[in-house]
């Protein structure tokens, strides 16, 4: 099989929901995105045979066609098809995926795996929230679906607690780790940790530099003060990632392609899975999504230098630790979701963008990157320093 080589991965930063790229159509953030990976790398435009694109509310300005519209909106050639993808927030990991199986069986040479979130301008749940009266009937969930789990509609809430509480996981556990979260984010900004993967947004405030997500002066008081999100529970929306606008690419290609264009590679992509389980609880899949990617590349988690688990919240990464009984100082090394925000398609990219910047910084070989999904499925990557 061939192997797929990652030329650079880049993200914007993350805006605050009603924050500084509140103004920006989300066809637009991704197309700076686009733009930057084609003047980054130097790879002509017109090579690129395909741009996948994830985004989970595909509706108002994310819908119709929106990985077509960032090409439209870009400096990309119109002869460059996209296509747009919903895995939840693993949508742009998946979308990265598919880049690279592409790659792999041979079938093409440069693909971009991009994703995009406008959680301002395009509210979370907004291509499902809608009443029967508008006729778009009466929900995703089925009453099959409904009679055989049990429930009215499937809650991320609901399944961020109950892995909370499977775990054995404090409020007090969650709150140090998004105090934590925070202050290595900070400490990452401060010592110039993102600036080769950061593409800065220009507004007409001034141009976007900095994640805006980021409480460098809060303190586990401030973090515990927050009521929790389930009546009697300890999810908070301290303890939980942030709603945020950005977007994230990453640009893929074949070991021909880098001949041809005369490319340099910085990592490959060593193996991918995908897993799927109970989709009450939801949130737990990333353990066994890391057991299957790890056999499947012969791998131990002692051989992985870094992970990026992507914190939705708190509690998901605290249980995958406990499960696989990883090192937490390799675990999200720059902060993560809770201080940095997660732009739900957009997410999967900006955690590639983070975890390989951050192995080349340190030296590294092996990173791994997971997260939850909804409807209880977890994509696995391993990548690998070249």
């Amino acid at each position: 099989m061939a192997d797929a080589f990652v030329v650079d991965a880049l993200r914007t930063p993350g805006g605050r929901r009603k924050g500084s790229l509140a103004g920006v159509h989300p066809a637009d953030l991704g197309a700076i995105v686009l733009n930057a990976l084609v003047d980054r790398t130097g790879i002509d435009p017109s090579a690129i045979e395909d741009v996948i694109v994830g985004c989970v509310s595909q509706a108002g300005e994310q819908a119709f066609a929106l990985g077509r519209n960032l090409v439209l909106a870009s400096r990309l050639p119109d002869s460059v098809p996209a296509v747009t993808i919903d895995r939840q927030c693993g949508s742009s990991q998946q979308a990265l995926h598919f880049a690279a199986q592409a790659v792999m069986s041979g079938t093409q040479d440069v693909v971009i795996a991009a994703g995009v979130e406008s959680m301002t301008r395009v509210p979370m749940g907004s291509n499902f929230r809608l009443h029967a009266d508008a006729g778009l009937g009466t929900g995703p969930w089925s009453e099959a679906i409904r009679n055989r789990y049990d429930v009215a509609e499937f809650s991320q809430f609901t399944g961020a607690q109950m892995v909370a509480d499977k775990y054995g996981l404090t409020r007090a556990d969650m709150d140090a780790f998004a105090l934590d979260s925070h202050r290595r984010a900070a400490a990452a900004i401060e010592r110039g940790a993102f600036a080769n993967e950061i593409v800065p947004v220009d507004t007409p405030a001034g141009p976007v530099t900095q994640d805006e997500g980021v409480r460098f002066d809060t303190s586990i008081e401030a973090i515990g003060a927050v009521k929790p999100l389930v009546e009697g529970g300890t999810i908070t929306a301290a303890n939980a990632s942030q709603m945020t606008d950005g977007a994230s690419g990453v640009l893929i290609v074949s070991e021909a392609a880098l001949k041809r264009f005369n490319l340099t590679p910085i990592a490959r992509v060593h193996t991918l899975t995908v897993t799927a389980g109970d989709p009450v609880i939801m949130l737990e899949e990333p353990i066994p999504a890391t057991a299957k990617a790890l056999a499947r590349a012969g791998l131990s988690m002692a051989d992985i230098d870094l992970y990026e688990v992507n914190e939705a919240f708190a509690a998901i990464p605290l249980a995958w630790l406990k499960a696989t009984g990883a090192d937490p100082s390799r675990l999200n090394v720059n902060g993560g979701a809770i201080a940095l925000g997660h732009p739900l398609g957009a997410s999967g990219t900006k955690l590639t963008a983070t975890l390989i910047h951050a192995l080349r910084a340190r030296g590294a070989r092996y990173g791994l990157q997971t997260m939850c999904e909804g409807g209880g499925i977890a994509n696995a990557t391993i990548f690998e320093i070249v």
